[in-house]
């Protein structure tokens, strides 16, 4: 049995644990991690599934058709960019950034802004590593 230590001093058991990497092979998490090392990043990144439909997913042939510049590589360089920016800007291991995308869904062609967290935390094993989200997620 595994037990936590509560903020009171109290123990409780742990019921379920759901680790980052069953999150990835689940997809929940997407990694990110070999894009990311080229944007700066030099520990493993990964991004919750709903920011990255939000913000990278680029699959729908009408979204292609109504932004023809746009594509899923794209998307993602600019969502790692802009949290190496954050990450180089700040202190503390929670980041506040924003990025400028094209909503996939709708018939609207200009970019809207969309707030992202990134969180740098330890791992499974307690590695350091950046998880991507949308605000509402942490």
């Amino acid at each position: 049995m595994h037990t936590t230590d509560a903020d009171d001093g109290s123990h409780a058991e742990i019921i379920h644990s759901y680790s980052r990497e069953q999150m990835i092979a689940d997809a929940e998490l997407m990694d990110v991690s070999k894009p990311a090392s080229l944007a700066g990043f030099l520990v493993p990144v990964a991004m919750t599934r709903a920011a990255w439909i939000d913000c990278v997913e680029w699959a729908d042939e009408a979204a292609k058709a109504k932004a023809p510049g746009q594509g899923e590589a794209g998307r993602l360089w600019d969502v790692l960019w802009l949290a190496g920016l954050a990450a180089a800007a700040g202190r503390g291991a929670r980041r506040l950034f924003a990025v400028q995308r094209v909503p996939q869904e709708g018939s609207d062609t200009r970019s809207r802004r969309v707030r992202l967290v990134m969180q740098m935390h330890a791992g499974d094993r307690g590695e350091p590593v950046v998880t991507i989200m949308l605000p509402w997620e942490d």
